[in-house]
Order: structure tokens, then C-alpha cells, then sequence
């Protein structure tokens, strides 16, 4: 259950994510950055400042130490004069060979000497930077060797109000800078994403329009400008599709409109007679049954077509294979399928064996029409000829 409830929690955030548009997930993504490079700073800089305050507190007390150490060796620990405290500033004390100690009149108590400082009174070390107490009433205290002992001058420990001022601005001057940078992430989203936002109007007004011929505007630069061409070659891509589907539409009617109007016409022939009653009369036995085979031929031819023309819509290559043959042989077919379907049109054939290499189907339904052409648009009273001759290259 826990695990499923914490799968739930992730995916929530994730699905807010992914719901907003690119110009407010750039936004968020430039505020975000800037927010932790300020965040960063921020703690950088205190640290720094932090640092800095504390050496510079340091070096005043070693300076100070050597101007005390110096009258002290001058005048000896026990008789070095000490000014009264003034009531406000560093504290000063004098650690004697036996371990007392001096300090100004009216001066604070200082802590006592620590474990660590009584060594260099006793000269084991030259001297020692130690803090004394809590961030509040600390000391930082400095001990320097001077003759058989030590002086001591102490500061109390750097207030952190200046640093917690100076962090408090910085936190401010953060916030606008987040504020600020946000504000520039959407502008610089909002106009670097122009050319995309013009190109989603243009696609949407093509997609409303159908309008293929339109080109996309080539603006822009680098990835935009890949996108728009890409998208101006799927445009010519569907242009030529549908080029290709009109020429197929009209291919189609075009190969269909002759099988078609001749079965019709076979059809209606035979309702006729068998409506008369004088289907054996006027057809006979030889007559009716050339007409059935012409009839299953013209059926078969269709067949044929729509078969190819599914193929064709559907971008299948035709698997015909190529072979050797007459080309004679294959006019003369289509001669006579040409005469069964217009009983009166008159053809001089004229062929002489002609041998390629094609498909066999394909090259029948090109001769098919050439012939059938030339019937139909030929003077009636003329006859269509048609000749076959070998020519040398």
C-alpha cells in the first residue's frame, strides 16, 4: 500500500509535467536554474563574508598582540603599564611565569586561561587563536609568547547581524532575480517559439482546408527550419499521393468503361431474345455460344482489372513475370477481343512476328486499348489498321 501510494505521489508531478506547454515548462526550467544559481551564491557569498570578517578579526588581534607583547618585553610582564578599559573595544590580559594574570582596571573578566594557552606562556608554542564560549558572550581570544610569559588580547566573536543583513538582501535580490528571470524565460520562450506557433497555424490551416498546395513559409533557422522542410516534403509526399489516387480513379474508369459497356450490351442481347422467345432463332448454336465465351472472357477481363487495381491502390508491386513472346501473337489477341466487343468496326491487320520481352497481360491491355481507341474515334466508314513491323535502331 505504501509503495503504491509513493508510486502515486511520483507520478502525479509527472503527469502535471507533462500536461504543460513547452513555453511554461521553459519557464519553469529558466526560474528553477536561476533560483538555485542564486541559492548557491547565496551560500557561497555568507561563507565567504563569514571567512573574511573572521581573518580580518584574527589579524587585528596578532597586531595588536605584537604592540602589547613589545611593551611588555620593554618594561617586563609584571610592570607593563595597562591603560584602563575604556569601557568598550578589544581586552587585553598579561599571563605571568606562575600562571596569574593581570588586566586593566574596569575591564571585564575575561575566561581563564585554557588548557591550550597556558603551553605557550611556558613557551611550548609561539602562539594560539582559540574561540571561547557561545556565538552570544564567545571570546576570541589570542595568545603571543612574550618574555618568560604571555599576553593575551580578546574580541568578543564577530555579531552575525551584518552577515544575517547581508543574507537577507541577498535573499531578496534573489527573488527578483528569479522573478525577473522568469519573466525572461517566457519572453525569450515565447519568442523563440514563434516560428513554431506560426507553423502550428499554418498546419492546422492546411489540415481545415485541405490545401496541400500551400507550402509552409521557410523561416527560421537550425531545427525549425528542418521541421518546416520536413514538413513541406510530407506535403509534396501527399500531394503526389493524391495525384496518384486521381490518376488511378481515372485510370480505372477508363479501363473498366469498355468490358463493362460491352457485357452490357452482350446482356441486353440476350434478355431481349429470351424475352421475344426467339433466343434460338436468332442465335444459333455456334453464334451463342461464340457470344457465352465472349461473355466469360469480358468477365474474366474485369476480374483481371479489379484485381490489378486493388494491387495498384493498394501499393502492391504486380508479380507478373517477364517473358519471351510474339508480339504478333499478342496484337492479333487483342484484335480479336476488340471485334467480339464491336461486331461492326472493320480492322486491316497487317502484323509480321515481332519477339519481346514483357509481361504478357500488360502489353495485351496497352495493345487492347490502342485498338480500342481507334475504333471508337475512327471515320465509320474506314477501317482501322493495324500494322506491326520490326524497325532497326
Amino acid at each position: 500500500m505504501n509503495r503504491s501510494a509513493a508510486r502515486w505521489g511520483w507520478r502525479r508531478p509527472a503527469r502535471w509535467w507533462r500536461r504543460r506547454s513547452l513555453r511554461t515548462r521553459l519557464t519553469v526550467i529558466a526560474a528553477t536554474a536561476i533560483a538555485v544559481s542564486v541559492f548557491v551564491a547565496l551560500q557561497v557569498a555568507i561563507e565567504l563574508l563569514d571567512s573574511e570578517l573572521q581573518d580580518t578579526a584574527e589579524e587585528q588581534l596578532r597586531a595588536d598582540s605584537r604592540v602589547l607583547a613589545t611593551s611588555a618585553e620593554r618594561a617586563g610582564l609584571a610592570q607593563v603599564q595597562l591603560p584602563p578599559y575604556p569601557g568598550a573595544g578589544r581586552l587585553v590580559r598579561v599571563v605571568l611565569p606562575d600562571g596569574s594574570t593581570r588586566t586593566p582596571a574596569g575591564q571585564p573578566a575575561l575566561p581563564p586561561v585554557s588548557e591550550h594557552a597556558g603551553p605557550v606562556a611556558q613557551g611550548a608554542s609561539a602562539d594560539l587563536v582559540e574561540s571561547n564560549g557561545t556565538d552570544e558572550d564567545g571570546y576570541l581570544i589570542y595568545t603571543l609568547r612574550a618574555g618568560d610569559g604571555a599576553v593575551q588580547v580578546a574580541a568578543r566573536v564577530a555579531d552575525d547581524a551584518p552577515i544575517d543583513r547581508f543574507g537577507w538582501g541577498m535573499l531578496v535580490t534573489g527573488l527578483l532575480c528569479v522573478v525577473g528571470g522568469a519573466l525572461v524565460g517566457r519572453t525569450v520562450a515565447r519568442t523563440g517559439l514563434a516560428p513554431i506557433d506560426r507553423l502550428t497555424a499554418a498546419a492546422v490551416r492546411v489540415a481545415h482546408t485541405q490545401d496541400l498546395d500551400a507550402d509552409l513559409p521557410d523561416e527560421g533557422g537550425g531545427e525549425i527550419r528542418r521541421l518546416i522542410r520536413s514538413i513541406n516534403d510530407m506535403l509534396a509526399a501527399l500531394r503526389d499521393s493524391r495525384r496518384a489516387q486521381r490518376l488511378l480513379a481515372e485510370d480505372a474508369a477508363h479501363e473498366l468503361r469498355t468490358p463493362l459497356t460491352s457485357l452490357r450490351l452482350n446482356v441486353e442481347l440476350l434478355i431481349r431474345l429470351g424475352r421475344r422467345g426467339t433466343l434460338d432463332s436468332a442465335l444459333p448454336a455456334e453464334s451463342r455460344t461464340r457470344l457465352l465465351n465472349d461473355l466469360g472472357a469480358q468477365v474474366a477481363e474485369l476480374s483481371n482489372l479489379a484485381a490489378e487495381l486493388t494491387d495498384l491502390a493498394r501499393g502492391d508491386v504486380n508479380d507478373e513475370s517477364t517473358e519471351l513472346l510474339d508480339l504478333a501473337d499478342v496484337v492479333g489477341t487483342a484484335t480479336t477481343r476488340v471485334r467480339s466487343r464491336v461486331p461492326d468496326i472493320e480492322i486491316a491487320l497487317d502484323v509480321a512476328s515481332v519477339w519481346v520481352s514483357g509481361r504478357p497481360a500488360a502489353l495485351q491491355r496497352a495493345v487492347l486499348n490502342l485498338v480500342d481507341n481507334a475504333g471508337k474515334f475512327s471515320p465509320a466508314d474506314q477501317p482501322v489498321q493495324v500494322r506491326l513491323r520490326a524497325e532497326e535502331a
